[in-house]
């Protein structure tokens, strides 16, 4: 028995919005973004890592850089004028996002909060985000991706 993933809230509402993408099934679930990467037979670089941030206040956002890079709180804080972030724990990730960790997409989040990329997503012309199961990513148009969402940007990855 193959466990294929043909339609997830997120499909539905590309097709709704006129969004052309590509679901990219995994033959296991995704348990990495090394391992989404090797099933999708991209780069890390071309996806999308979400990240959930919270302030002292409990002020809440979603910062996305390219999968091979990774979020740098300060600067997401410096960004926003907020108080200390420190990721959210990883049990309430999904009463927040209604995503489980490592599914975490920056469309249809269950909770609004600021959504801010990171310049470099911009390198690829189509990047992957999850397509809500650990089974599948999807593969769109970077900028429709941006035109959905329209998030702030700004250099908001660790310095390596």
């Amino acid at each position: 028995m193959t466990n294929k993933v043909h339609e997830t809230k997120l499909t539905l509402y590309l097709n709704d919005q006129q969004v052309d993408f590509h679901l990219l099934h995994h033959q296991t679930p995704a348990t990495t973004i090394e391992d989404a990467a090797s099933q999708r037979g991209i780069s890390p670089s071309q996806m999308v890592k979400c990240i959930l941030l919270r302030d002292m206040g409990g002020q809440l956002a979603l910062a996305c850089t390219p999968g091979d890079k990774s979020v740098d709180p300060k600067r997401v804080r410096s960004l926003l004028q907020w108080r200390r972030m420190t990721c959210v724990n990883m049990k309430d990730v999904e009463t927040i996002t209604g995503y489980q960790i490592g599914t975490v997409t920056p469309l249809l989040l269950k909770t609004p909060m600021p959504i801010i990329f990171d310049h470099q997503i911009l390198q690829h012309p189509i990047v992957t985000i999850s397509s809500g199961s650990s089974m599948a990513g999807i593969a769109l148009q970077t900028q429709d991706l941006i035109k959905l969402i329209q998030p702030t940007f700004a250099h908001i990855q660790r310095e390596e």
